[in-house]
């Protein structure tokens, strides 16, 4: 390692994915014997676990110079590879990720990706921390991407005016009633695409809404969405790639926000949108679980719409209900958009846990 040479010996070294797994590895093992080394703590956070950095492990041996002995079911072995993340997650002397319900989901044989043992054993070390925003970048009130700036209080005409240029730019007519629905994403089966293909052609041929996507993937979905915007032009407009300008001016604009995750470490979409007062529209799973909470017409409570199954029809129907709502009720959805604008998902929470962590290592 480097830090000798630089003169540096920090209290805490915080790891990122398996990038990074072998850091805690090798100053359990191979500069352990090192007193510079000694007392230097060590936090593993995993941002999605189904990258793991698997490999041969005699590849790996001959390239990392670490002692044959380790690579065994217990610590860097993992069904006949050698697994990086695995490494990172024996070794170090805390494990985060980035949502208290995908900490929960990991543990699970359907979250733990052929880990879910591994995290178990670690429970009593293994933290869920959401991600965080920065707000000073996705501030409504500010940013100057998006067609008309306004404040909360302001919330029902900004929107409504940067709704209006959306539509004239993406070619879509312009229309205050139609029920604008957003989607910044990777195109991938992670992010929901298959309920997405399954459930276009009801939505744009029963339901008066539009349909905005800016993204990029596989590309059996990306021709899919294209499919639906040359069918359905006065009610999609797709944009492949990725575009700053644009996915801002898609959180300031929409009604809702789409995210149907097959799973979801944390997401950050949604909490992006609803800083901008676009309600989203969750399954409910990870991080999406953690940030959103399912309106509750009765009690006037919640700050977006979620369905828990996996399932087309529950898509449909959240997406009909919220449709319902923006509609029939416009005294309960400035409620929604209220709260959802009122949530704080900016770094300070995030901030404050990591810090007890590293604190808590360092005593």
């Amino acid at each position: 390692m480097s830090l000798p040479y630089i003169d540096f010996a920090p209290h805490v070294i915080h790891c990122h994915d398996w990038q990074t797994g072998l850091v805690p590895v090798y100053l359990r093992t191979s500069f352990g014997w090192d007193s510079y080394y000694y007392g230097i703590r060590t936090v593993f956070t995993i941002h999605n676990l189904k990258f793991q950095g698997r490999w041969k492990i005699q590849e790996i041996m001959d390239i990392t110079g670490l002692p044959e002995q380790i690579f065994n079911d217990r610590e860097l072995e993992s069904y006949g590879e050698a697994n990086y993340l695995k490494g990172g997650v024996v070794y170090a002397d805390a494990v985060t990720t980035v949502s208290p319900t995908y900490a929960a989901d990991i543990c699970t044989p359907e979250g733990g990706e052929g880990l879910h043992g591994l995290f178990c054993a670690r429970s009593a070390s293994l933290y869920g921390i959401l991600n965080g925003v920065d707000y000073e970048e996705y501030n409504p009130q500010t940013d100057s991407l998006i067609y008309a700036n306004y404040t909360p209080r302001s919330a029902v005409s900004g929107k409504k005016a940067n709704k209006r240029m959306l539509q004239a730019e993406l070619s879509l007519p312009q229309s205050a009633d139609s029920f604008m629905i957003g989607m910044v994403s990777r195109i991938t089966d992670q992010k929901g695409f298959d309920l997405v293909a399954a459930a276009l052609e009801e939505m744009l041929s029963g339901m008066d809404v539009q349909m905005v996507v800016l993204g990029s993937g596989d590309r059996h979905y990306e021709e899919m969405l294209e499919y639906f915007a040359g069918r359905y032009p006065d009610r999609m407009a797709v944009r492949t790639g990725y575009s700053q300008e644009l996915a801002h001016r898609i959180y300031a604009s929409c009604d809702a926000f789409l995210m149907p995750s097959l799973f979801e470490p944390c997401g950050l979409s949604q909490m992006i949108a609803m800083r901008y007062g676009t309600v989203p529209i969750v399954r409910e799973t990870g991080g999406l679980n953690d940030t959103v909470e399912a309106y509750n017409e009765y009690e006037g409570t919640g700050d977006g719409f979620s369905f828990a199954n996996y399932k087309v029809q529950e898509l449909l129907a959240t997406v009909r209900y919220a449709r319902r709502v923006c509609s029939s009720d416009r005294t309960a959805w400035r409620g929604i958009m209220r709260r959802a604008m009122q949530r704080d998902f900016s770094w300070q929470a995030s901030v404050r846990s990591y810090e007890k962590i590293y604190e808590e290592l360092c005593d």
